[in-house]
């Protein structure tokens, strides 16, 4: 018991009917003396020594009691303080918990595990459970304890490795860790894998937390699953929250990131990973508090004002979710009760060879649960609309990342790591089957077929599809951010990797991202990848714009690049607002991007030919995908009823008049209804003054055409008068 390794505390602590009476036995370190509360009475406890007492007294049964336990020397200061008994109270987790957490079936798990406030056999106080299979034995050790365990042993519930102990009079605010005896008899303390709430750090221990936040989006939870998502407009704003306006608490970013994004017209803001982090640096993606919303910016309480916020401002919520790995700090996760527990015991399946931390063992049952738990736990706690996995590619594939001998082939000798594939298909059946209207989206790199496939729908390769509802389009990214970074004369060469995504576009349900991660680490900013003068760039980015939001799949762009941001992003300081002041001298530039971002959203969501038939190769055709020679992209988009909208890029610094397309002939009259060129944009207003009328001259295949003034380095949209 004093070495922290007795797996049945109870069964020697607390009351227990004896001859003669019930024993009471008592383990308070550093009491004087300790004595037993019944209906009034108080009775003294033999010190045995080592922190016990007990005693016997003359009762029938064991009574309701409490403990005064007195740690004053002197009777002037007795410092005495009364508390009820851990010991007296029968397990406070039930049967069929265990018996799910033992399947790892167990679909809301932060109800079973973790600290959980409570009211058990009428006495208010916490419930304490873990799962450490491989320890010897735990206690808690909190503030309410001077963070010395020895006199709160938990007990072991059996074959499940789970740990339990409830504590009278301890409830929110309370900070705690677990003190894990190792199987080599070595102590480690531990925050709560489970913790829904966290100190700031990089203070580590877990806080005892209920929530109190009374909802009120109860009109965009009963709207949010009316329209599938890949046949809705979804446009998203890509937010750090510790830095989109640095120093500034969840619910002071309530008070201003909802009307910023809904003035902009984007559908969805998606945060960076909330979940707690100790390195800032990381962004969130070395997660150590998988159930616990980042402290840094307050409560758990304080994140759900700031999504109920959004949501009552007509903004969906999705957030960076990150299972592919987490960090070895010796507080967290890593060889968590002394052996590998959340990760792979095979370090070849265990070690993340590019950011130094450990993959999670997607084999293991109560692992798996861990996670998959987890997903639900943000969509139904948080009322999150979406979550966006992260580095999915990493936990697909036993090679990623690694040489020759490093890595050991699956049963088939694949290379596929099936059991993270079956922890994908369970994440997401799960999700979409307990939270309608929620999307998941997958950051996943490769070629792997069927990511946005059904999960009971097997493909050419033998796997189910992995039952995602969107995926990030990597290649379109890289391939078309390399073709604006040319200079114009040379695009011609490149006029391929614009096109080519149109090969694929509809092989999975695709999200167009411009990401963090393209405009860090000597990437540079959008705009600063662009060829030319000042103006050139700003141009180059408008029409990039353009293009991309006409371009099939949903649209995502990172904070700052939507006005213009030169500079790199840096957590440290965030967006640079300053380009936003109207005193400085080039602020119309940049107000000028944000202006077209704004109307490009507008346009987007009352047009349904540019989302409804995403996902259907009848909502696209090329007018003219080959005029590399003048560097202009020409494509039509349809909605469900067949309404039209033509979308021509130009990026060429050259006005091209009389430029003749082909067009849908039962249309009399275009209009233009947007042109990225425009004055109030900071262009030099080329514009298609007028509707345009068809003319029954043939070009690309089609019996009329239209003649358009193309500006420089622009982009046009135009739909029948």
């Amino acid at each position: 018991m004093l070495g922290g390794a007795h797996h049945d505390p109870h069964g020697v602590l607390g009351a227990h009917p004896v001859a003669g009476g019930v024993l009471f036995r008592v383990l308070r370190p550093y009491a004087r003396a300790v004595s037993v509360v019944t209906e009034g009475a108080r009775t003294g406890l033999a010190d045995d020594g080592d922190g016990f007492f007990s005693g016997v007294l003359p009762l029938a049964a064991v009574p309701d009691y409490t403990l005064l336990v007195r740690y004053g020397d002197s009777d002037e200061n007795p410092d005495e303080l009364e508390a009820g008994d851990p010991y007296r109270f029968l397990p406070a987790l039930g049967e069929l918990d265990l018996h799910l957490i033992g399947e790892g079936r167990h679909e809301e798990l932060w109800k079973a595990l973790g600290a959980l406030p409570m009211v058990h056999q009428g006495v208010a106080g916490t419930r304490f459970t873990l799962w450490a299979p491989n320890a010897l034995g735990v206690r808690i050790a909190g503030d309410f304890t001077y963070w010395d365990g020895t006199s709160l042993p938990m007990r072991s519930l059996g074959s499940t490795g789970v740990w339990e102990l409830f504590v009278p009079g301890i409830g929110d605010g309370a900070l705690y860790k677990f003190d894990i005896t190792r199987p080599d008899g070595t102590h480690t303390l531990r925050a709560d894998p489970m913790a829904r709430r966290t100190e700031v750090p990089p203070a580590t221990a877990s806080i005892v937390t209920e929530s109190h936040h009374v909802w009120r989006d109860e009109k965009w939870l009963a709207h949010r699953a009316d329209r599938p998502v890949h046949e809705a407009p979804f446009s998203v704003y890509e937010v750090h929250l510790g830095s989109w306006r640095p120093g500034l608490t969840y619910r002071q970013l309530a008070a201003q990131l909802p009307a910023y994004v809904k003035d902009l017209g984007f559908t969805h803001v998606e945060l960076m990973p909330v979940a707690e982090h100790p390195f800032g640096g990381s962004w969130g993606y070395q997660v150590t508090g998988f159930y616990a919303p980042t402290s840094r910016m307050g409560t758990p309480d304080d994140f759900r004002y700031l999504v109920d916020a959004l949501h009552r401002a007509g903004i969906g919520v999705l957030v960076d979710w990150v299972p592919a790995h987490f960090p070895k700090d010796e507080w967290a996760l890593a060889r968590f009760d002394g052996r590998p527990l959340y990760e792979h015991a095979d370090p070849r399946r265990a070690e993340h060879p590019d950011w130094g931390t450990l993959e999670f063992d997607y084999g293991r049952t109560e692992v798996r649960n861990f996670l998959v738990a987890n997903a639900v736990y943000w969509c139904e706690e948080f009322h999150i609309d979406g979550l966006r996995v992260d580095a999915v590619a990493s936990m697909l594939y036993l090679d990623y990342s690694r040489e020759e001998g490093q890595w050991a082939p699956n049963e088939h000798g694949g290379r596929e790591n099936l059991d993270a594939v079956a922890f994908l298909q369970e994440m997401n059946a799960t999700v979409y089957r307990r939270c309608p209207g929620v999307v998941t989206v997958a950051e996943e790199s490769t070629a792997w077929n069927g990511v946005t496939r059904a999960t009971h729908h097997v493909g050419p390769d033998g796997f189910g599809g992995l039952g995602f509802g969107l995926k990030w389009n990597m290649g379109w990214m890289h391939d078309s951010l390399e073709y604006v970074a040319k200079e114009p004369v040379h695009r011609k060469y490149h006029h391929g990797e614009m096109t080519f995504s149109m090969v694929y576009a509809y092989s999975e349900n695709y999200v167009l991202p411009i990401s963090h991660d393209e405009v860090v680490h000597g990437k540079r900013a959008l705009v600063s990848k662009m060829p030319g003068d000042w103006w050139q760039q700003r141009a180059n980015e408008r029409a990039y714009l353009g293009f991309m939001w006409a371009h099939p799949g949903k649209q995502l762009l990172f904070m700052g690049q939507e006005f213009a941001q030169g500079a790199e992003w840096s957590e440290s300081h965030g967006p640079d607002w300053w380009l936003l002041d109207p005193s400085y001298e080039a602020e119309p530039d940049h107000r000028g991007v944000r202006d077209l971002v704004r109307d490009l959203n507008t346009v987007y969501g009352a047009t349904p030919a540019l989302w409804q038939r995403d996902t259907a190769p009848e909502g696209f055709a090329w007018v003219d995908g080959d005029a590399g020679e003048d560097n202009v992209f020409a494509f039509l988009r349809f909605d469900a009823a067949g309404a039209p909208l033509l979308a021509v890029s130009h990026f060429s610094p050259v006005v091209r008049e009389e430029y003749r397309l082909g067009v849908p002939e039962e249309f009399a009259e275009w209009t233009e209804v947007l042109n990225t060129d425009a004055a109030r944009y900071g262009g030099g207003d080329v514009r298609n003054a007028g509707p345009l009328k068809t003319e029954p001259v043939g070009a690309h295949g089609r019996p009329a055409s239209l003649r358009l003034t193309l500006p420089p380095l622009a982009t046009v949209w135009l739909r029948p008068a």
